[in-house]
């Protein structure tokens, strides 16, 4: 017969499982709604910043530039960023991260070139580092929120890798936001910038909604109406000391893009997640009251017949 204190102890464990996973369920979806404003908010800035250096892009096209962040060079050593979370319970978010590297990594280095790894998040940093791979620098504890500081930090160690010539290429590896239940790993190339990415024809933004008590996600296409300057507008400075000045603030706006994808999909996967513990505990839990209640009723039979035998034997 069952141990019916048992079943009731596995019961009440499961309850307070199920508890916990709900309200992480709905943190993350919390934290989720502020990386959807957070992503709103810094479009703006975004935009303008984009159009400044298209226009400046577009009026210097016929000269001679010789920015260090646009010039492109024989490649030898890549800096290669990886962005993770800090935490788990969220699915299987870090591990197609961590996949999606370690096959980069082993790409570039079957092409002969030598890779420098520089991290964010503990999960990625601690996954290269009990494997002795070459982490120069990493960064966890970050803000589960992105802001420009965490950005800026991050840009700045870059900018200084590439123009010492540390490194002759950045290339970034994050996770692209795309449904509350889907995310996809990217590689992009940081530095050198191109000229001719900086306007794209189209962006998007992810806004979450709720439609009869659901949350879920539509993605937005931005088209990017880019107004040209006028020709006749004079320059205060020199227009290449200009975008000399607002590159890095692009790069770095690149980062914190890549930093707030990258948390709204490390969010969206920890809600799915609980979501699924709290459906599954709710499962267990219907399963364990009914074998609860059978082997009650077991019990209950059992004292009945011998009772009854008891009575008999009188």
């Amino acid at each position: 017969m069952a141990n019916l204190k048992a079943i009731r102890d596995r019961i009440q464990s499961v309850k307070n499982t199920r508890k916990i996973t709900e309200a992480m369920r709905l943190v993350a979806a919390a934290k989720v709604r502020r990386a959807q404003e957070q992503v709103t908010a810094t479009r703006p800035f975004a935009d303008s910043l984009a159009k400044v250096i298209y226009n400046l892009q577009q009026r210097l096209k016929l000269e001679e530039v010789d920015l260090p962040l646009l010039n492109k060079k024989e490649v030898h050593n890549i800096g290669l960023l990886v962005m993770s979370g800090d935490r788990g319970l969220c699915g299987g978010y870090n591990n197609y991260v961590i996949k999606r590297a370690e096959i980069r990594f082993k790409e570039l280095q079957a092409a002969g070139f030598n890779v420098k790894l520089i991290t964010t998040g503990r999960k990625i940093t601690q996954y290269f580092q009990r494997r002795n791979l070459p982490v120069i620098e990493s960064y966890i504890g970050l803000d589960q929120i992105p802001s420009t500081k965490d950005s800026s930090g991050i840009s700045e160690y870059l900018l200084s890798l590439f123009l010492s010539e540390e490194v002759d290429r950045v290339e970034i590896i994050y996770t692209r936001f795309v449904s509350l239940i889907s995310s996809r790993p990217v590689t992009q190339t940081l530095l050198p910038l191109d000229p001719q990415g900086l306007a794209n024809d189209d962006d998007e933004i992810f806004r979450l909604i709720t439609r009869e008590g659901k949350l879920q996600v539509e993605r937005e296409k931005v088209k990017s109406t880019v107004a040209k300057f006028p020709e006749d507008m004079i320059f205060e400075q020199d227009p290449v000391q200009i975008l000399q000045a607002l590159l890095p603030l692009y790069l770095n706006n690149q980062v914190l893009r890549a930093l707030q994808e990258s948390a709204a999909s490390e969010l969206a996967a920890r809600m799915t997640a609980m979501s699924n513990a709290s459906e599954n505990a709710n499962d267990l839990m219907s399963s364990l009251t009914l074998s609860y209640n059978k082997a009650r009723q077991a019990a209950i039979t059992q004292e009945l017949l011998e009772v009854v035998a008891g009575a008999n034997a009188l």
